[in-house]
């Protein structure tokens, strides 16, 4: 496992396009998913730690949004040549145990999660109305064996904002996580993760 943190794309980048098979066989685009106060797109995976460790806050979050208008998805961009856990068949078991209720799309070209400049997983994009990057990072500073509670604190306060059109708290943290397992020769020039804490 490779600690990788966020690229931390630019605030104001437009969401890129993408259009995705979903779990449930159905293709899900950014169109779909547009005409929200926000879109949460959060790239993850089935057998990441980082990413066990935070998946019933995402269920939470899902469930505390959605009624006041956020959309979510989440995105696997993992290869699945090297890591056959992360297969579309079993990103849908993972789904049904977890809980996620919220679309789960599989980029096998990993050609979305270079457009969004994603490296790792949990990695957390969110997009005001006018598909704008208004946050990305870290949930929250809990992760795996550093003691400290779930609470989904830092993505909270992000949505709080953007739903009062009040500013986003600053400074906004990356994220940490497993490096996205790219295919060979697909590793993009972005992708950096030495020297992380």
């Amino acid at each position: 496992m490779v600690k990788t943190a966020s690229t931390m794309l630019p605030l104001g980048t437009q969401a890129p396009t993408f259009k995705l098979p979903n779990i449930d066989g159905s293709s899900v685009s950014l169109d779909d998913l547009s005409g929200g106060k926000a879109l949460v797109v959060m790239f993850i995976c089935n057998h990441c730690p980082f990413v066990k460790h935070i998946a019933h806050e995402l269920v939470r979050l899902h469930t505390d949004y959605k009624s006041q208008g956020v959309h979510f998805v989440a995105i696997s961009s993992n290869d699945i040549a090297s890591h056959p856990d992360d297969s579309p068949e079993m990103m849908k078991k993972e789904a049904a145990a977890q809980g996620y209720a919220f679309p789960y799309l599989y980029d096998q070209t990993q050609a979305v999660a270079q457009a969004y400049r994603a490296a790792c997983t949990p990695d957390i994009f969110v997009f005001d109305s006018q598909n704008k990057l208004a946050y990305r990072g870290q949930i929250d500073d809990s992760r795996p064996r550093n003691g400290k509670p779930v609470t989904g604190a830092d993505l909270r306060a992000a949505l709080d904002a953007i739903l009062a059109n009040s500013p986003i708290p600053e400074p906004q943290r990356p994220s940490i996580g497993c490096n996205i397992k790219w295919s060979a020769g697909n590793e993009p020039e972005y992708f950096n993760p030495a020297g992380v804490q």
